[in-house]
């Protein structure tokens, strides 16, 4: 009976005073489930979790991946830190995080402690627009976060953080420009040889070096120093000029992401014994398109391509979008395909795609994308993130029963199951599928007849999926908490 309350708690047509009884301590073992896998609920249940006495039950709701973020949201106060701490981390790793409400973020930022902060910053759930928008926040702490995106920055909002009336504040930007002083890393640094720490790494890897330091990563052995010097943006042309023929192929694919790197290095690493090394080069922004054709790069098709934070991150210029999907190169054309706001042409040009992650990328990360395109794409490439293209609202679901019903592959006769015009036989026929999957999404089917609905009801391996079928009887759900 347990695992048919979970079904219960899953069931998008339960009644809400049916949900409200699973939330009584009789019914503990559906407690996660309802918290944490259903889409949405009715008003009186969100406020029933969100007040639920056991922190289990919120905390479940705060990483609930499926629900609207502001429903989430509600948690931002709660009284448990362990709940306010699942809220700022991110709900679940393998699937795309959306942004949490604006006045949720502020409501961390302003009231939360370093450790949940620190669960909130990485969980990707700030929208880059807040992060830009530090600069301007009432509250000095917050403003001090502002240094984390001093690129994106005015030069009026730099100039009015460098003149802030806080010190904290203005302490923090000259403490975030001295990166780019060699002497003040120097000292920072001490004196060679340089210890071996995080701290010293951050400086040495990537912030500006003075000679004197430079000298003594040339003639210290440590193993990482030439790749340290190929990274590094301040390293002098001559000592870039020495490490171009380095034997370490990480060392010379490092210098190939040079913004810096000298026309004729260019050219050396484009004939370099290294595949990596000859297609970084290649992605050069200042090659031509016959100079990029000239390039022996190499092109990946067993990536995995999937769903990007676009929210998280800074748009992607829209002429440097366009003018990467219609290169000649694939990998310029997969930058492109992962830009959201790709005209519709364009989005159609490379919908047509030849190259498998082109048309992935497209996939997943387009809001419309061609519905075509999507079912494609998961009948193409069986990554880890393919299931997500069958939640898309575009993907193209009906008359897959009759198109895959008989597929060969189990992967194939999944999506069947998924079309909502499924004929009530074929449901029926697909509960008995050699699949598990198969099997489940069929027992889920609102089409599935009623008496078979009722038979795998009593039944041990689908009794649970039988419980969160929509068209279950609300008589039925109700006999089953009795």
């Amino acid at each position: 009976m347990t695992a048919l309350h979970g079904g219960l708690a899953v069931n998008p047509a339960a009644p809400a005073d049916l949900l409200l009884r699973l939330l009584e301590p009789e019914y503990e073992s559906a407690w996660y489930a309802l918290a944490s896998r259903r889409a949405s609920f009715p008003e009186e249940v969100t406020a029933a979790i969100v007040m639920h006495p056991h922190p289990r039950v919120r905390g479940a709701l705060a990483r609930n991946p499926f629900v609207d973020p502001e429903v989430r949201g509600l948690l931002v106060d709660d009284p448990d830190w362990l709940v306010r701490a699942r809220l700022a981390g991110r709900p679940d790793r393998t699937r795309p995080v959306r942004p949490l409400p604006d006045w949720v973020i502020d409501r961390m930022l302003t009231t939360y402690d370093n450790d949940g902060l620190q669960e909130l910053f990485f969980s990707r759930q700030i929208p880059f627009r807040i992060q830009r928008s530090y600069c301007r926040h009432p509250m000095a702490s917050i403003r001090q976060m502002a240094t984390n995106v001093w690129t994106f920055l005015s030069v009026s909002e730099r100039a009015a953080l460098l003149k802030d009336p806080h010190p904290q504040v203005r302490a923090s930007v000259e403490h975030m420009l001295e990166t780019d002083d060699a002497k003040a890393m120097e000292r920072r640094l001490g004196p060679v040889p340089v210890p071996r720490n995080h701290g010293t790494g951050l400086i040495l890897v990537n912030y500006r070096l003075s000679r004197t330091v430079v000298d003594w990563l040339l003639s210290d052995p440590h193993p990482d120093n030439p790749w340290v010097l190929a990274h590094n943006y301040s390293t002098p042309p001559d000592v870039v000029a020495r490490l171009v023929a380095h034997p370490d192929p990480k060392v010379r694919l490092e210098l190939a992401r040079r913004g810096d790197l000298a026309p004729a290095h260019v050219q050396d690493l484009a004939r370099d014994t290294d595949p990596r090394v000859r297609t970084a080069i290649s992605l050069r922004p200042e090659l031509s398109e016959y100079e990029r054709a000239a390039i022996d790069y190499t092109v990946d098709t067993d990536e995995e391509f999937g769903p990007c934070d676009h929210h998280a991150q800074a748009a992607p210029d829209p002429a440097a979008s366009a003018a990467y999907a219609r290169s000649r190169h694939p990998l310029l054309r997969r930058r492109a395909a992962r830009d959201p706001a790709l005209p519709a042409a364009l989005v159609t040009l490379l919908a047509r795609d030849d190259d498998l992650g082109v048309r992935m990328l497209l996939a997943h990360n387009h809001p419309a994308p061609p519905p075509e395109l999507l079912l494609r794409s998961y009948l193409e490439h069986r990554g880890a993130y393919r299931d997500l293209l069958t939640e898309h609202p575009r993907f193209p679901v009906a008359g897959l029963g009759a198109r895959f019903m008989d597929a060969d592959a189990p992967d194939e006769r999944r999506l069947a199951v998924l079309d909502p015009g499924l004929a009530p036989g074929t449901a029926d026929r697909l509960t008995r599928d050699p699949d598990s999957a198969v099997r489940v999404g069929a027992t889920r089917h609102p089409r599935l007849p009623g008496a078979r609905l009722l038979a795998l009801l009593a039944g041990e391996e689908l009794g649970e999926h039988a419980a969160a079928n929509p068209a279950l009887p609300v008589n039925v759900m109700r006999g089953l908490l009795t």
